[in-house]
């Protein structure tokens, strides 16, 4: 435990985001709590009982964000190797390897990731033949960018022996997906040093504190990570300063996810695959691909689900899966019905279940979920990156099924709880971009307030594990916080159909910056976990 949560601070002179006082501009924080939320004036009866006071300067305070979906390790590895997320096209992602790989003579292996093959003018992935000369022959594991699939040199598949033989592998041009791509995962990460996995991992966590993230909803499991990258990133958050890490490990094994340090058998744990890489699990066939009616991959059906949510709430452990098809979401929403069959509702609302994605879901689907109290846990981005008419969505569904993926109005509405992350590194973190990705959302019927969406990104990723008593800057609240640096504070809604009183100052809603696409979004200048600070912008 550091010092300072030990000591009492009085922030004062700017503006505090709290549903305490919405026209608070003080604060006081005492060992890792907030104390007192309040105004200036009453500010002056701490100044003499604290330990340091911190003049704001008109800056903006408001709760730490959580991101509630994030694969840490890989968030690393991404921000200090080889990512090819910005590569334009195909002869870019080609020069951007081959520079890595000449950099770079001494790794074992060599990882990259976010190549989207599908905005490029190619419309192609890089060839095995193509990385083999690329890299001289060396191991590459290279992920798209919804991490679904991956292309491989043919010396990362000498590696994995019956790999070829596996479901999944494509001899060629086609990227590895299902158990193939798991397989040579699995191989390639287990090549990197302990030392390139904590490096990666502080790396990540540096990142996330610099935009204001004090939580990140850790997603491991045995075909994402290892045991000893979970376990080392927990045991990491739990010496150095940094966002907390809380841990879900995607697996049915209910007790080796205990036993392991996780706060849930849940996360990625997979009901089906993603869009992007045609294994999203659907009703109808997808639009766009030569198998005439290919509807992806169920790797769960309903009576398994059944069976791991029953075995989750006997535990006492969150269950979840990820599912983005409509069909994988259905299979979810019937097997967790069945499990409250079973052991009684309440038991299964009180347990807080989750559902990563969520995207293509139907209005029968959003109404169990309100029933059955699942969480939501979603990514707003996903629609910013490939929603719209001319989106990677529509490609592969058409315009009009396209046009129903991620209706966050629609569960906000019916009450489902959301939580709302990024998938880092499919989509970058982002907070602020995020919350703006859902009040701007490509289909004006799916969009959200800002408020609302802001709130899905601090106390929604809180009461995501579990607890109503974080997320706000309320007295008894954890400290968990970040000062910002940005323009005249607003209300926005998503028209005037929506909370047209809380634009009212008479209303007393607290502001937010304004998040209209094209603007400067917040800059972050400190963040604090538990009272503890954990980021502070250089020459401010």
């Amino acid at each position: 435990m550091s010092a300072n949560e030990h000591r009492t601070v009085l922030l004062r002179g700017g503006e505090v985001h709290s549903p305490a006082d919405p026209f608070a501009t003080a604060m006081v924080v005492e060992r890792g709590h907030v104390a007192w939320v309040g105004s200036e004036g009453a500010a002056d009866a701490f100044v003499a009982g604290v330990d340091d006071v911190v003049d704001l300067d008109g800056a903006l305070v408001t709760p730490a964000f959580v991101d509630a979906h994030v694969h840490t390790t890989a968030t690393g590895l991404a921000l200090t190797g080889l990512d090819l997320s910005a590569a334009g096209s195909l002869a870019e992602a080609a020069q951007r390897i081959r520079g890595y790989a000449e950099a770079r003579p001494a790794d074992r292996i060599l990882i990259g990731h976010g190549w989207d093959a599908a905005r490029w003018p190619e419309r192609r992935p890089l060839t095995r033949a193509e990385l083999d000369e690329l890299t001289g022959g060396r191991p590459l594991y290279l992920t798209r960018i919804d991490v679904h699939s991956a292309v491989v040199t043919t010396a990362l598949l000498d590696l994995v022996p019956g790999v070829r033989a596996l479901d999944g592998f494509h001899d060629g041009q086609q990227p590895l997906t299902g158990d193939a791509h798991h397989a040579v995962r699995s191989a390639a990460y287990a090549a990197l040093s302990p030392r390139q996995r904590t490096e990666a991992q502080r790396a990540a966590r540096e990142h996330a504190a610099s935009l204001g993230i004090g939580t990140l909803h850790e997603c491991g499991g045995p075909e994402i990570s290892s045991e000893e990258d979970f376990t080392g990133l927990l045991d990491l958050a739990r010496s150095e300063p940094g966002p907390r890490i809380v841990g879900y490990w995607a697996d049915l094994d209910v007790e080796r996810a205990r036993g392991l340090g996780a706060l849930g058998a849940a996360g990625d744990l997979f009901a089906d695959g993603s869009l992007g890489s045609h294994t999203a699990c659907l009703h109808d066939p997808y639009a766009d691909h030569a198998g005439a009616g290919h509807t992806g991959t169920a790797h769960l059906d309903a009576a398994a689900v059944a069976a791991h949510i029953v075995a989750c709430t006997e535990a006492g452990l969150q269950g979840g899966f990820h599912a983005i098809g409509d069909a994988a979401v259905d299979a979810v929403v019937e097997g967790v019905r069945t499990a409250a069959e079973k052991l009684g509702l309440a038991r299964i609302r009180a347990a807080r279940h989750r559902v990563e994605h969520a995207e293509m879901i139907s209005p029968e689907s959003i109404a169990a979920f309100a029933e059955l109290g699942l969480t939501a846990s979603v990514q707003p981005a996903f629609d910013a990156y490939w929603g719209g008419e001319q989106g990677m969505y529509a490609d592969r569904l058409g315009v009009e099924r396209a046009r129903g993926l991620n209706p966050y109005a629609a569960l906000l509405r019916a009450g489902v709880p959301l939580a709302f992350g990024s998938d880092s590194p499919v989509t970058p973190l982002d907070p602020w971009g995020t919350v703006r990705a859902a009040a701007f959302h490509r289909t004006p019927e799916h969009r959200v307030s800002v408020r609302a969406a802001f709130t899905a990104h601090t106390r929604g990723g809180w009461r995501a594990v579990g607890r109503d008593d974080a997320g706000t800057l309320v007295p008894g609240a954890p400290a968990d916080y970040a000062i910002w640096r940005t323009g005249e504070l607003v209300v926005q809604a998503p028209d005037d159909r929506v909370a047209r009183w809380s634009t009212d100052p008479r209303s007393g809603t607290p502001g937010l910056p304004d998040l209209s696409p094209g603007g400067d979004l917040p800059v972050c200048l400190e963040t604090v976990v538990s009272g503890q600070t954990v980021f502070v912008r250089p020459n401010v």
